[in-house]
């Protein structure tokens, strides 16, 4: 099940995150994650991510969130499943990516590395994702079609 926040001060006059907001509402949501919980905010306090973790696919610390990229420019916190993520994860890694877990949340890192905001019309499966992309300083939420995964803004 899981259980995503995000708290973004995207203008510049915006407050910085409160820590203790975020994880108040990462808690708030212990019920969807009874396996974990994480939280990271930037150095600049402009962006922060929380997760609580049910793990099905990847049960190893190498699946927990927030995820970043080795470089950590790019970060998700992530509910959901990708039905096809193995076939995306094996065209990925006939290109030369290289992956540390085998989880699906990996999986949409490098993909949104490789297509940006477009790695959506790839996607098949149930989601709600918030990605932090470190070099672009722009968050990008997005989550299935059918709005299966709830995702409130």
């Amino acid at each position: 099940m899981c259980g995503i926040a995000a708290i973004f001060a995207y203008s510049a006059d915006a407050p910085g995150v409160d820590r203790e907001a975020l994880l108040r509402m990462r808690d708030q949501m212990s019920s969807r994650g009874p396996d974990g919980a994480g939280l990271w905010i930037d150095e600049r306090e402009r962006i922060g991510l929380a997760h609580r973790r049910l793990s099905i696919l990847d049960l190893s610390d190498s699946g927990a969130q927030p995820m970043f990229t080795p470089d950590r420019s790019i970060g998700i916190t992530f509910n959901g499943e990708i039905y096809n993520y193995r076939e995306i994860k094996t065209r990925l890694e006939a290109t030369g990516v290289q992956f540390r877990s085998g989880s699906d949340t990996e999986v949409l890192i490098q993909l949104y590395r490789e297509l940006g905001t477009q790695m959506v019309s790839e996607l098949r499966g149930m989601y709600a994702f918030a990605i932090w992309d470190g070099q672009k300083r722009g968050l990008f939420v997005a989550r299935d079609p059918f709005g299966i995964k709830p995702l409130y803004i």
